[in-house]
């Protein structure tokens, strides 16, 4: 019988955790963690899942696609509006967007703030 887990948290590291908790909140409306400080910060969804950020000195940003320094992870997000819109609104956000889009009629990959891949899938 498998071990009955659920997700409780999903963790990046990166330079600044609370500008990177901003740019999310900004893009989810996630809420902000009540005990998030300069070295920890985290956003909750209603279900309790807990998106957090961590400081971790002389962080490398993920080099995607080339695998220089390796993604590691990457979050994908449904998105209710056209891609078009959601990239654009990401962008004006301090998203990034690579070069390299695989199938970008399907799906956007995007950079947060700190360099992590994301994508976004439309609804």
């Amino acid at each position: 019988m498998p071990l009955q887990m659920k997700l409780s948290a999903i963790t990046l590291d990166c330079p600044d955790p609370p500008a990177l908790a901003a740019f999310y909140q900004r893009a989810t409306g996630l809420e902000p963690h009540p005990e998030s400080n300069a070295d920890f910060a985290g956003l909750t969804r209603e279900d309790g899942l807990l998106l957090g950020f961590q400081r971790v000195e002389d962080h490398r940003a993920p080099n995607w696609p080339d695998g220089t320094v390796p993604q590691q992870l990457h979050l994908c997000f449904k998105v209710g509006e056209s891609l078009d819109e959601a990239e654009a609104r990401l962008l004006e956000l301090g998203a990034g967007k690579p070069d390299h889009q695989p199938h970008e009629d399907r799906w956007r990959v995007l950079t947060d703030p700190a360099g992590h891949p994301f994508c976004i899938v439309g609804g």
